[in-house]
């Protein structure tokens, strides 16, 4: 079951206004890495589950994070029907992101009152996702879309929070460009914890790289 409530997780959304994602089918570098992200001031992570028995090493993460990372919430991603949705909050997923709307995932979820963010490329599927109850919806691939795409829907609907994920790079630049645009949050994934970072195990490169990218985020939202 979710440690935290829907409007607990939007919150930390908007005040971190980033959120790390990260996948690996080894544990114990999962957790490592989900450390480090905590230690460089992530309260946010998004475990993007693509990989055979994802969901094992995702429990096991939620675990080491209710365990010993207080405040840590964790969500998943790349979740692609309600059968998963519930899979992963039966193992304590606090927010599910998805890579399309899909109905059946927002009833799931909305039932045991778990944040979902699906993944939308228009204003109706955006309106259609708020009117099933989305409080942060996700623009993806974000590179595609772009910050111009954010003003526009902001234009005629100021009231809604986009999390931009893909194309979202650690740089004053693109953060500045979300931001000015519009954006609640945004999520970053190989551009914040990068290969190099996994295959020389730099856990503390990971977590000044979190410590800066969060600090340009405080920075350019002022």
């Amino acid at each position: 079951m979710a440690q935290f409530s829907r409007l607990e997780v939007a919150q930390a959304m908007k005040e971190t206004g980033m959120i790390p994602l990260f996948f690996h089918s080894d544990i114990e570098l999962s957790k490592k890495v989900l450390k480090a992200c905590y230690d460089g001031g992530a309260r946010l992570m998004e475990f993007t589950a693509r990989g055979d028995f994802a969901h094992e090493v995702f429990g096991e993460l939620t675990k080491f994070a209710i365990a010993e990372l207080p405040g840590m919430i964790m969500g998943v991603g790349s979740v692609t029907d309600a059968g998963q949705a519930s899979l992963y909050m039966s193992l304590g997923a606090n927010f599910v992101v998805t890579p399309v709307l899909r109905e059946d995932i927002a009833i799931a979820c909305n039932r045991k009152k778990v944040l979902w963010s699906p993944g939308c490329g228009t204003l109706t599927e955006i309106t259609r996702a708020e009117e099933l109850g989305c409080e942060i919806v996700k623009l993806f691939p974000g590179d595609i879309y772009g910050p111009q795409f954010v003003k526009g829907i902001k234009g005629p609907q100021p009231w809604t929070s986009i999390m931009p994920t893909g194309g979202v790079s650690p740089t004053e630049d693109n953060l500045k460009a979300w931001f000015d645009a519009g954006v609640t949050c945004v999520g970053m994934g190989s551009k914040l914890i990068s290969k190099d970072i996994i295959a020389n195990k730099d856990y503390a490169k990971l977590e000044q790289d979190v410590k800066d990218a969060l600090a340009i985020v405080k920075a350019v939202r002022k």
